[in-house]
């Protein structure tokens, strides 16, 4: 014989009942089955409300209870014949006249019972199991329906009443003897007691009332029937690589149900685990799927962690004092005062040191809790030995549970790795002795985001998701998305990084989509989006609160380096080919990079110096290596470079600034170019990124742009380089004249202590046989003199400026922030 259990939504219409009635019916013929079924699906709530309602004098539970009786009168009219009608329509009506005459008894008391809470709901129950019962018979499948109220026997805790197996074991194996029927159909969830008064086995008791039947007949299968393919190894609604477990043992099953995976109810494994009877989870609206197995023993599978599960509302109560330390007793007044006040404790941890304890309960519970709690130490909080309970709400837990976790080490290392670096503050631990489950307690902000991060580490050997928020889509901003769309799969596939584009900005528009955006129809998009507000993308970034999350700045904009820290603070990592906030001031830049430590966040700026060339990732390299960088010679203005090497007096300065403008190397405004500004910039950032403290104004600049040139707008700035060609060409000729060219160069000299070193900034004669004669184009070279380099430098030399270069290393950075 076995057992087959429906749950609410598996009979929610008279549709899913048909599909129910195939399953057996197909069956039956050659197996006896129990069946056993919850109420429609929403009735027990909607029965619930009516009490609530009568009891506080709200007339509104009459129209409810017309609900519920038209919705089941219906569900008999859609299944059974109308000749075969009447019967069942008769049965239906006077039940739902005898819940109507007890709400009107709770209205005229305004009270509401447990024990006749438990009458009320009872009806959902043995409505909808009579209606199927009904619906077999007149289908050709005879069946016997069964009372469960006449076998399944409790003691009076209404509304979660504890089973007498003696009594309850003899009374189904009578009843099973007696029916001839391969059928049998039963109503789940509700129970007696000795009195004959009816009892319920608490929310989900339905799978409770299979297990309870199941073990009695020692069946061999007990199958509950829901809408999921089985227990998944996340909820799918957060997680959308969410997997069937195939295997699972009786106590992982447990540990799952207890900490929220709602497919079964928790005490449903203790009858059947007893007598070694399997369970199997099956989707009625997918009967095809193989579901999950829950069995004593498990095939190993390769897999350490078997789920991951979560429970929300939670509250942490915190005893603590100096008076607790090394005294007996404090535990024991802590637990008994919670439980004579019925209050469930969900997890428990206390420190070594005997200062404090926690608990984790219901968020339901905490203010009753804080109440019995300081009453029972009220004494000890007066003379300050205990301070008053500490009550921190807006918690949840979120857990790992699997047997091979036990034979692992570094579990718990990786689970609480993989969470701080998601910016995930972990407020309680708890790990019992069998190894079986790590529990944590964090924000319930921090639910979807945790289980997802501990998801891709432990299940998703495919792929890390990646989740960008891209502001700036102008020239490099367009390139760097081309770039994205093009390696997607490459991404993907080589490296195991699926990158989605959630978030773009720009100066006029803006636009999210937690899905991804479509990068092949993204300007449209964008042009579509809501209006452009920096502080509000910024909001939704936090707010969204996404794993991986990586902010990526491609402007040239002081305010949005602005907003670095708030987004580091949040664990979202900062790519920026924005110079300005690694030049700003020395304070606020190393508290970028100290924020980026103590939040687990990359701060990376490698386009900063030298576009997509690895200098500044050279650099780090060599410091944490132990090396120590003396000096740095370098060009680094690819702008400068190429206006120098396309300037011979043929064409006017101005036009050769205009190309380089037109053709992408200048900045917006081409003065911070040829002023040298750009450049001082950058040569304080890598003596920054070589461990000295300097400023801006530490670097000295030997400008060769006449004074008047910088002055008022961009056009006005190549109007008075036009009047000053005469000025450029002299600067041309000295040069040429000695068999020199000319570069603009930056220069830094190290200090001992990373304090007082120099750096200066300017244009050069550059002699035939210096590194920097043979640089072509928009070249930038770089020279490293280190301990380890003291005569030949470390060189780099490449292309320092470009859309398509600059998007490249941005792109890169992008990869090292996933990584």
């Amino acid at each position: 014989m076995n057992v087959l259990k429906f749950g609410g939504t598996s009979v929610g219409s008279a549709d899913a009942i048909k599909k129910v009635m195939k399953i057996v019916s197909e069956r039956v013929v050659n197996e006896k089955i129990i069946l056993v079924v919850s109420a429609l699906g929403g009735t027990t709530d909607a029965l619930i409300a009516c009490g609530t309602l009568a009891a506080s004098g709200d007339e509104g539970y009459k129209e409810n209870l017309q609900k519920i009786e038209h919705r089941h009168l219906e569900t008999v009219k859609e299944l059974i014949p109308v000749q075969n009608q009447s019967s069942v329509l008769s049965l239906v009506k006077k039940m739902c006249n005898e819940i109507e005459d007890i709400c009107n008894g709770v209205f005229l008391l305004n009270e509401l019972s447990e024990r006749t809470k438990d009458r009320i709901v009872s009806y959902g129950e043995l409505m909808s199991s009579q209606i199927i019962s009904a619906a077999f018979q007149l289908n050709g499948v005879k069946n016997a329906w069964l009372n469960s109220r006449t076998v399944i026997k409790t003691n009076s805790n209404y509304s979660f009443a504890a089973v007498d197996f003696a009594v309850t074991n003899k009374n189904v194996i009578d009843f099973v003897a007696s029916v001839k029927d391969n059928l049998i159909v039963a109503p789940g969830f509700i129970a007696s007691d000795s009195n004959n008064i009816t009892t319920t086995l608490g929310r989900g008791g339905s799978d409770y009332t299979a297990a309870i039947y199941a073990a009695a007949v020692n069946a061999e299968v007990l199958e509950i029937w829901t809408d999921v393919s089985g227990m998944m190894t996340a909820d799918p609604r957060w997680v959308t690589n969410a997997k069937v477990i195939p295997s699972i043992s009786y106590l992982e099953a447990m540990e799952l149900s207890h900490f929220g995976a709602k497919v079964i109810y928790p005490p449903t494994i203790q009858p059947v685990m007893s007598k070694g009877i399997p369970v199997l989870i099956k989707n009625s609206f997918a009967p095809q799927d193989a579901g999950t197995l829950i069995q004593n023993k498990v095939e190993v599978n390769g897999s350490i962690i078997r789920g991951i599960s979560s429970i929300n509302n939670i509250t942490l109560i915190s005893l603590e004092g100096s008076g607790m330390v090394g005294i007996p007793g404090f535990s024991k007044r802590l637990f008994e005062a919670l439980s004579n006040a019925k209050i469930n404790v969900i997890l428990i941890t206390q420190s070594s040191s005997e200062h404090s304890i926690c608990v984790a309960v219901d968020a339901a519970a905490a203010d009753k809790a804080k109440e019995v709690v300081d009453a029972a130490f009220e004494y000890e909080i007066s003379i300050g030995k205990v301070e008053p309970l500490i009550v921190e709400k807006e918690l949840s837990i979120v857990a790992l549970v699997g047997d091979n976790m036990k034979n692992h080490t570094g579990i718990s290392g990786r689970m609480f790795s993989s969470l701080g670096r998601n910016g995930v503050n972990v407020r309680a631990i708890s790990q019992g002795s069998s190894e079986r489950n790590i529990s944590a307690v964090i924000g319930t902000a921090d639910v979807r985001k945790a289980v997802n991060v501990l998801h891709e580490d432990f299940f998703e050997t495919t792929y890390k998701q990646v989740n960008l928020f891209i502001v700036g889509t102008g020239n490099v901003g367009a390139k760097l998305i081309g770039q994205l769309k093009q390696q997607l799969g490459y991404l993907q596939q080589q490296m195991r990084l699926q990158i989605r584009v959630i978030g773009l900005a720009n100066s006029r528009k803006m636009l999210i989509n937690e899905e991804g955006i479509d990068l092949n129809d993204w300007k449209q998009l964008l042009d579509n989006g809501g209006k452009a507000s920096l502080q509000q993308f910024v909001d939704e970034i936090i707010k969204r609160n996404l794993r991986n999350s990586v902010f990526v700045d491609i402007t040239a904009n002081d305010v949005v380096a602005s907003v670095y820290n708030q987004l580091l603070q949040k664990s979202v990592a900062v790519v920026a080919c924005n110079k300005i906030a690694a030049s700003s001031v020395y304070e606020n830049y190393q508290k970028l990079k100290d924020l980026s430590r103590e939040f687990n966040a990359p701060f990376l700026f490698e386009t900063n110096v030298g576009a997509g060339l690895p200098v500044i990732g050279t650099l780090n390299d060599l410091k944490r290596s132990g090396d120590k960088v003396n000096k740095i010679q370098a060009v680094l203005s690819g702008t400068l470079n190429f206006v120098f090497n396309n300037y011979d007096g043929s064409r006017t300065f101005a036009e050769v600034v205009k190309q380089a403008q037109d053709e992408g190397y200048t900045e917006p405004d081409p003065r911070l170019d040829l002023g040298g500004t750009d450049v001082m910039r950058k040569i304080m950032i890598l003596a920054r990124e070589s461990g000295e403290q300097i400023e801006m104004n530490d670097i000295a600049n030997n400008s060769f742009m006449p004074s008047s040139c910088m002055e008022g707008s961009v056009d006005d700035f190549y109007k008075e380089m036009t009047k000053h060609e005469a000025h450029f060409k002299k600067l041309y000729k000295e040069a040429a004249d000695k068999n020199c060219k000319l570069k603009f160069v930056a220069s830094f000299i190290g200090s001992p202590s990373g304090v007082g070193g120099t750096a200066n900034v300017g244009l050069q004669h550059i002699p035939a046989e210096s590194d920097f004669y043979h640089l072509y184009g928009k070249d930038n070279l770089v020279l490293f003199y280190t301990e380890r380099y003291p005569e030949q430098p470390l060189v780099i030399k490449g292309a320092g400026a470009g859309a398509d270069v600059t998007a490249s290393g941005v792109f890169a950075d992008i990869i090292r922030a996933a990584k």
